[in-house]
């Protein structure tokens, strides 16, 4: 699947955004390395912590139909209507993509201009905290 047809599915994605506290929508559209691909919204709370961001929601969609391996996610987001610059993914979205994504993981970002900004999962988290970090309790790692 192209960059920007991934694009196009993460701008339709959004329209589904629940953001009525802040009114930044965010969707995302997540190719999964079996070709299907998996979209998301934000989904807000008026209580804040039980919020979820757009890569999240595609991403938990994605691993509860038992789906575990990624190539790619794309990401657009802004006030409203509006596309705003490149949308990155928060954190706690990066900290999700490195459980479960190789470090050329691809995410593609817009902007409002339209150009296509592509960056590998290494770049946005170059030390990121992972599966290979927690070894099992007298499993050698050798």
């Amino acid at each position: 699947m192209h960059d920007r047809n991934l694009i196009e599915l993460a701008s339709l994605s959004r329209n589904f955004s629940y953001a009525p506290y802040s009114t930044f929508k965010v969707g995302t559209a997540l190719l999964a390395s079996n070709g299907k691909v998996y979209t998301g919204c934000n989904i807000e709370s008026a209580s804040y912590t039980p919020t979820n961001c757009a890569e999240r929601t595609a991403f938990f969609k994605a691993i509860s139909e038992g789906v575990t391996t990624f190539e790619a996610i794309a990401i657009v987001g802004g006030f409203d209507d509006a596309q705003t610059d490149c949308c990155y993914p928060c954190g706690v979205c990066l900290q999700v993509m490195a459980e479960f994504c190789e470090p050329d993981f691809k995410i593609i970002l817009v902007d409002r201009d339209e150009h296509l900004n592509v960056y590998r999962l290494d770049a946005l988290l170059p030390y990121r905290f992972g599966p290979t970090h927690l070894k099992l309790k007298g499993v050698s790692s050798e």
